[in-house]
């Protein structure tokens, strides 16, 4: 993903009158040592009429002599220079043991051959007073490092000065200000002061616009720029040269390209020579232009590549609607800390210190804009084997009808800060709310903790430990029960209100609690106080009849005004029945924030009611709350997004859109807020490598209400969707995560499984054609037991449909078709293009069904389409398909996938055969049970990897290609000369992995043998 950057440079003096020049040494030629790949260089002189001699100083750099025989009345120079702006990590180096701490010695040979960069030519008092502020006590070499060149970035202001030479280190430091040179010599010194080696590097500095602004610190430069500038590199044994650039406080990176490294700055200036006397005029002129551009993550797509991409989207949005398809569009995007990505929460574990916070401030930022007249809730998530606590769910909900819920935002408290409650703050807001609800505030009780258990608790401590000093190494429980005894167990936690609605009267109704121990005392635990109720201690009475369920399918009516009908209905009578109401609401003070229990409620209406009458509660009693507990029932006429915990990711589930526009202003508005919280969309690996976040990306298919669902109408376009996938496995690889095969998360159909395609046949052939009319349930019935992993989860497919119509519940009967081998897209603009991808195959699909019989592929699906080459290959066919179809798709806009899931690792010219090394994707196997910490488990063996070599130019029967000394079974691809193959090798030896005695086989050797001279020419 590097770009191709040409740098021109041009010098023009002019003289009064003729002159003669003497012989001129130019220094403007990229040093032998630069770290940014140089493609090609070209240096023009007028006067034309010249000898030049190219030559390497003292020091290793290039340096062109250059004699002039007549007189001039100009001298002209013009440099340009195409550089490879690939990206370096100033820190990719190893030191010495002797050198990894400061302050260390050379060697003795060392110190020989460095004497010219150790000669300390400057020692004022401001420089030594400057070297003793500065910290020498023992740390590591790269911390001194960025603290001198920091401190001296701190010290000295840059500025542009025209003056040739450099000024002394006493006067830069005197007046606080100079310009590269200046400072680069400066740190120069005071490196040598320190006892280490340190040259005066005169170069070119080129900085591109930034395509991602900063969220921190100044973003560079506003357009792309190039300039001459100065730096200082200091010798650390082991990592050789080191790059420091004290105008920006930075290492040198790929935008540093050395011309010439000397001891002293005259020795490193860019021309000297001398002509005799006259009259001159100086002229200079530096320009960056991009030549070539790699499709990057950061700018996927250029300017007219996205305009063309959004006037596709709009057709096909226009196709979609004449055709009544009524699709919408959801997704579960995954995000990760952009500010550490090594803490396990963010690679392995669930949940973590950083994680809720971050979602938080997320959730804070997506209320807003997206939920404007709605309210945030917190609940309890997911419960996973092994796992301490439930996982916990944050989610913003707002009406469709855009009609608010919440009135007043401010009356929302925010988790992360305190506030200043009254006391009994508890009882007094479920008082005051019972008013609101018309029910007997009588029944309102405290509860407290379990006295008798944490008494008994207490008595199993050793007894020279002290309850009170739990430390975050203790367990969960000791912890409770040393903030409990802190605070007294005779306080109670909070109050409780029984509440429930009277559906045939259309009214709140509340009752007494009598238990068998009076006073109401909570199950043990870490949650909220409503769901630690002892419910089973309420008296045994017959279960009150369940209120009938709402089909999914049968239109709801419209939503009213709640507020007002809360308002008129606090001056009823207050309801109090006989019967025993066994849910209840409750109020709680925790970290000095008032939480309110939302009980379970199985229509939406209630439920808002309660809302409504909460809200003006809270604006009487001029308290922020926070809600928690039940979420509201599932319902069409409500809106939400979810942000939840998953191993080493945050998951936003965020609500369908019911066209392009929705669609493409949710996804690039989710982006954005995700970065400006401190969120991004990709990883590294050990080894560098770029991914995503590792969470997935899914896409949820469906319709605005169940019965609007594509899928239930017309379940042939099911049948379209899993045919055409299978036909094209580039589908399922290219867009996926690291994690594939018959064990992901999210398997293709004929993965492990290759007689189920039979099955699956026979299961097309029961399905409705287009047409032809079905119950809903048909669809679910049919191919419940084929869309599975291999242990026969539902959930666990490339095209899950347990949210479609599944008879299990009524969160399974959603409409709703999942599409889970998505990987996270780093970039906005790219998830845009994989929805218009599948829309663009829904509208084809709905005029014309794609069907016929499944391919068996055989060993050729991990064989073939796991190499990037047949990816592509596949990929333009199914472009090549869409176009056919009339829906102008362009290949060249997956390009930027390409480039992501199949990074060019480099490439070499051997006897004019081009080779190519390109990662392939390799999948990772799970294997048998063993036992660890948490019980058994299985463990992922990610050892092995692959990669793809391809060579053009190849002649077939004289030269064989061979790594590590193995032929490789060449492929042809259909071109001349072309031909591919591919590597599987052990990158790394884990503890669990399917081969634990192969020695890891990397670093890979690629040869090319000539078969007649029987040897290797490259």
């Amino acid at each position: 993903m590097a770009i191709h950057v040409a740098i021109n440079h041009k010098t023009h003096y002019q003289y009064d009158r003729l002159v003669s020049l003497s012989p001129h040494i130019f220094r403007l030629r990229p040093a032998p040592h630069s770290r940014t790949p140089i493609e090609a260089y070209s240096l023009r002189i007028r006067p034309e009429n010249h000898f030049i001699n190219w030559q390497q100083d003292a020091f290793g750099n290039y340096l062109a002599r250059v004699v002039f025989p007549e007189k001039t009345s100009e001298l002209y120079i013009e440099v340009d220079v195409v550089a490879d702006m690939t990206v370096i990590n100033p820190f990719d180096f190893f030191v010495e043991d002797y050198a990894e701490h400061f302050p260390f010695a050379y060697k003795e040979q060392e110190r020989r051959e460095l004497a010219p960069y150790l000669e300390v030519r400057e020692a004022g008092p401001l420089l030594t007073a400057w070297l003793e502020s500065l910290d020498k006590s023992k740390k590591p070499i790269v911390d001194f490092l960025v603290g001198v060149n920091q401190k001296l970035w701190q010290d000295i202001a840059y500025s542009i000065r025209m003056e040739p030479g450099v000024q002394s280190c006493e006067e830069t430091l005197n007046r606080a200000i100079g310009s590269c040179r200046d400072s680069a010599w400066v740190l120069v010194q005071a490196f040598r002061h320190l006892g280490l080696a340190a040259r005066f590097v005169s170069g070119y500095l080129v900085q591109l616009k930034a395509d991602v602004a900063a969220l921190d610190g100044p973003s560079g430069p506003e357009e792309d720029f190039t300039d001459l500038h100065a730096w200082a590199e200091v010798y650390i044994p082991g990592a050789g040269w080191v790059g420091l650039d004290a105008t920006s406080g930075l290492f040198a990176g790929e935008g540093h390209i050395p011309l010439a490294c000397t001891p002293d700055p005259s020795s490193a200036a860019p021309v000297t020579g001398a002509s005799d006397k006259a009259d001159v005029s100086f002229s200079f002129d530096n320009s960056v232009t991009r030549l070539k551009e790699d499709p990057r993550v950061t700018k996927p797509y250029s300017s007219s590549q996205w305009q063309k991409i959004l006037a596709l989207a709009q057709e096909v949005d226009k196709t979609l609607e004449e055709q009544d398809v009524r699709l919408t569009m959801g997704g579960e995007p995954t995000f990760v800390s952009i500010d550490d990505m090594e803490a396990s929460e963010w690679n392995t574990a669930a949940d973590g210190p950083q994680k809720r916070k971050l979602a938080n401030e997320l959730m804070k930022r997506l209320h807003p804009v997206f939920a404007l007249g709605g309210f945030r809730h917190y609940a309890q998530g997911k419960w996973y084997p092994g796992e301490p606590l439930p996982r916990w769910s944050l989610a913003v909900y707002w009406r469709k009808d855009g009609k608010a819920i919440w009135r007043n935002p401010e009356l929302l408290a925010d988790i992360d800060k305190s506030y200043d409650l009254p006391e009994n703050i508890s009882k007094t807001f479920l008082g005051t709310l019972a008013r609101y609800l018309a029910v007997a505030k009588e029944t309102i009780r405290p509860a407290y903790e379990d006295i008798v258990y944490f008494l008994w608790s207490e008595r199993k401590l050793p007894r020279n430990l002290d309850p009170l000093k739990a430390n975050l190494k203790d367990p969960l429980e000791r912890q409770r029960l040393a903030e409990l005894l802190e605070q007294g167990l005779d306080t109670p936690i909070g109050h409780v209100l029984p509440l429930d609605w009277d559906y045939p009267n259309n009214r709140w109704l509340t009752s007494y609690w009598e238990l068998r121990r009076r006073e109401i005392y909570l199950i043990p635990g870490n949650s909220p106080l409503g769901l630690r109720l002892p419910l089973n201690e309420l008296s045994s009475e017959p279960e009150p009849e369940v209120p009938y369920l709402v089909s999914p399918l049968e239109p709801a009516d419209a939503l009213t005004d709640f507020h007002s009908r809360v308002s008129e209905r606090a001056a009823m009578a207050p309801a109090l029945t006989e019967q025993l109401i066994r849910t209840a609401l409750s109020a709680e003070v925790r970290d000095n924030k008032l939480y309110v229990f939302l009980p379970p409620l199985t229509t939406l209406e209630p439920f808002l009611d309660l809302l409504a009458a909460t809200e003006l509660t809270a604006t009487e009693l001029k308290i922020p709350v926070v809600l928690e507990g039940y979420t509201p029932p599932a319902d069409a006429r409500l809106e939400k997004i979810q942000v939840t915990p998953d191993p080493g990711v945050i998951e936003v589930n965020i609500h369908p859109s019911t066209s392009w526009a929705e669609l493409q202003y949710n996804t690039e508005t989710l982006y954005e807020l995700a970065y400006k919280s401190r969120l991004g969309t990709e990883k590294f690996m050990l080894d560098g490598r770029h991914t995503g976040t590792g969470g997935g990306n899914h896409v949820t298919l469906g319709g605005t209400t169940p019965a609007d669902s594509p899928f239930l109408r017309r379940p042939d376009l099911l049948r379209s969707l899993i045919t055409f996938w299978q036909h094209h496995p580039g589908l399922s690889y290219l867009f996926s995560g690291m994690f594939i095969g018959p064990t992901s998360q999210a398997p293709r159909v004929d993965e492990g499984r290759l007689e189920q395609l039979y099955e699956l046949e026979i299961a097309f052939e029961q399905l409705p054609k287009k047409g032809e009319s079905a119950p809903p349930w048909v669809i679910d019935r049919v191919l419940r037991n084929l869309l599975v992993d291999i242990t026969g989860n539902t959930h666990r497919a490339e095209f899950s449909i347990d949210k479609l119509y599944s008879p299990d519940s009524m969160n399974g009967r959603l409409g709703l078709v999942e599409f889970r081998a998505f990987d996270m897209p780093p970039h906005a603009q790219m998830s845009l293009v994989q929805m218009l991808l599948i829309r663009a195959l829904l509208a084809w699909f709905w005029e014309m069904p794609y069907q016929g019989k499944l391919i068996r592929w055989g060993t050729e699906l991990h064989d073939r389409f796991l190499m990037p080459h047949f990816v592509e290959a596949d990929m333009l066919d199914v472009c090549e398909q869409l176009n056919r179809a009339g829906y102008a798709f362009d290949f060249a806009w997956l390009a930027p996938f390409m480039e992501f899931r199949f990074p060019r690792y480099g490439t070499a010219l051997v006897k004019n055969m081009e080779l190519e090394v390109r990662m392939a994707i390799e999948p990772w196997h799970v294997l048998g049970e063993e036992m660890s910490s948490g019980g058994t488990a299985r463990y992922v063996d990610s050892s092995v990897e692959r990669v793809q070599l391809k060579v053009r130019g190849l002649t077939e029967g004289r030269y064989i290609l061979t790594c590590n000394g193995q032929k490789l079974p060449l492929r042809s691809t259909g071109v001349h000369g072309e031909y591919v193959a591919a590597v599987r090798y052990q990158a790394w030896q884990p503890p669990s992995s399917l081969h634990p005695t192969i020695a890891v086989q990397s670093p890979l050797i690629f040869d090319v043998v000539d078969t007649l001279m029987e040897r290797a020419i490259g």
